[in-house]
């Protein structure tokens, strides 16, 4: 029997390379009240493409804590199962022109499996690669970047955070530049997989931290590239630590398992967003 349709479909996305903290949970529970709210579907996106650091304990812990933390979804998707979809994606921007291969370090590779926060994000890349390359055959075990429109700003209105505006290009005014779609490891990046499975899930909103925000910029020219919906966007406000610096998994004291095992409960934990 096909299921019914809903106007709002959102996404809770972690990502199993460590234990769940404060920072995630306030987000997480935004996105299933926002969810809730509308009536709508919610997924749970296993985030799991980071073979180095991808653990099955957190992937088991993470589920734990988001139904302990009172969240419920509808369906579930795993990234790891969906490389070869992904792969399309990437071949289909390489053929057309919009993506080049790039022999850069592998520094820069590694950074781009992960998502772009406020202190991590990728520096400008300067267009080395970019000069004279018209090919257009996609080799999985090569690095590609996206092409992107010089000089062009990228704009929307966030849910949250309001008018946003972003400069892409590859001088030192920019805020981004070409950018890595995928890997020579054979897996895309961050931001590859984010915008197609975004599209496949069809979700109408994505609910993320405000460290994200340029990373939608770079989103949305993919979304164009590829012929995709761009989803509303609603960019929660960080949680940070004493010292003002953003909640990270380092931060293991605040990390949901270790307040659960503290007593306190899940209320408790949700009095506080």
């Amino acid at each position: 029997m096909p299921q019914p349709a809903h106007s709002y479909v959102g996404r809770l996305a972690p990502s199993p390379t460590g234990l769940l903290h404060l920072g995630h949970a306030r987000t997480f529970w935004r996105a299933f009240e926002r969810a809730r709210a509308a009536g709508g579907r919610l997924w749970l996106r296993d985030e799991d493409l980071d073979t180095q650091r991808s653990k099955p304990e957190f992937a088991e812990a993470m589920r734990e804590d988001l139904h302990w933390l009172g969240i419920e979804w509808d369906d579930e998707l795993r990234q790891s199962q969906r490389v070869p979809i992904y792969r399309n994606a990437a071949e289909q921007l390489v053929t057309t022109g919009l993506a080049y291969r790039c022999v850069c370090s592998r520094k820069d590779l590694q950074a781009a499996m992960q998502a772009p926060h406020e202190d991590t994000d990728e520096p400008v890349y300067n267009g080395r690669c970019r000069e004279n390359n018209t090919e257009r055959t996609f080799d999985a075990g090569s690095s590609y970047r996206l092409h992107v429109p010089d000089g062009e700003r990228i704009a929307f209105v966030d849910g949250h955070c309001g008018a946003q505006s972003f400069l892409a290009g590859c001088d030192a005014e920019a805020d981004f530049g070409d950018f890595l779609i995928w890997r020579k490891d054979g897996l895309p990046s961050y931001q590859l997989a984010c915008v197609v499975d975004d599209a496949a899930m069809e979700v109408t909103e994505v609910v993320r931290g405000a460290d994200l925000l340029k990373s939608t910029a770079r989103q949305i020219l993919l979304q164009r590239a590829l012929g995709l919906p761009t989803p509303a966007y609603y960019h929660c406000e960080l949680m940070r630590d004493e010292a003002g610096v953003r909640l990270a998994k380092r931060h293991d004291a605040l990390s949901l398992k270790a307040l659960r095992e503290s007593g306190l409960t899940s209320g408790q934990i949700r009095a506080g967003f």
